[in-house]
């Protein structure tokens, strides 16, 4: 309960402080949409660049990632785990510092409801789902998240864990960083695989023109 009232504070908190940029420099960040406009989120990386609709069927999750993006919260935190025709996992913030053996434990100090709904969502090849620990409520964790690379999709994590958004450009990007060198032991990369993340205001043509993509 108290972990559930941390991340509406929390998320209120960006979602005002990105109203407030808006209004004094003409900010397009803005998490909330209008009729005309949708809101992606970017991820930039040495690799290249990935583009993600967020499912305004899981508005928590939604909310969440857009107001963690436009706050810059998730920039320079890393892919810490990469695992060969399966995922690949990040935006944990312990993965900025030089430990590495503190990777895959971090994020702001709440958790995000479950949002899982299988009729809707499934872990198809690219789906964007939420990491968690091993809680009953099966609740998400606050900025840690995962991208299926796996062609089959992974039928084995429907109803476990909550899918929230679906890459519509740059699974390319994510094939090669599955690739990657890494420690064997912890599918972690040998070397840091940085991300840049932004908020992108794009109409529905733009949508369609530039990623063949309808909401």
């Amino acid at each position: 309960m108290v972990k559930n009232i941390l991340f509406i504070a929390f998320v209120s908190f960006l979602l005002v402080s990105s109203c407030s940029k808006d209004s004094t420099s003409n900010n397009t960040t803005n998490p909330i949409d209008t009729a005309s406009q949708q809101k992606i989120l970017e991820i930039k990386t040495s690799f290249g660049n990935m583009y993600l609709w967020l499912n305004k069927e899981t508005p928590l999750h939604r909310a969440n990632y857009l107001a963690l993006a436009d706050s810059n919260y998730l920039d320079g935190t890393t892919f810490h785990r990469i695992v060969t025709n399966f995922v690949i996992q990040g935006g944990d913030p312990n993965s900025k510092d030089a430990d590495t053996t503190n990777d895959g434990t971090g994020g702001p100090a709440y958790k995000i409801p479950a949002e899982i709904n299988t009729s809707l969502f499934k872990h198809a090849y690219g789906a964007v789902g939420a990491a968690r620990d091993g809680n009953a409520a099966k609740a998400s964790s606050g900025s840690q998240f995962y991208i299926v690379v796996n062609k089959a999709g992974q039928a084995n994590l429907d109803g476990n864990y909550t899918v929230f958004g679906k890459v519509i450009k740059g699974m390319d990007v994510a094939e090669l960083i599955v690739k990657q060198p890494k420690n064997s032991t912890n599918n972690r990369p040998y070397s840091n695989i940085n991300m840049d993340v932004n908020v992108l205001t794009k109409t529905n043509q733009e949508l369609k023109d530039e990623f063949n993509f309808t909401p």
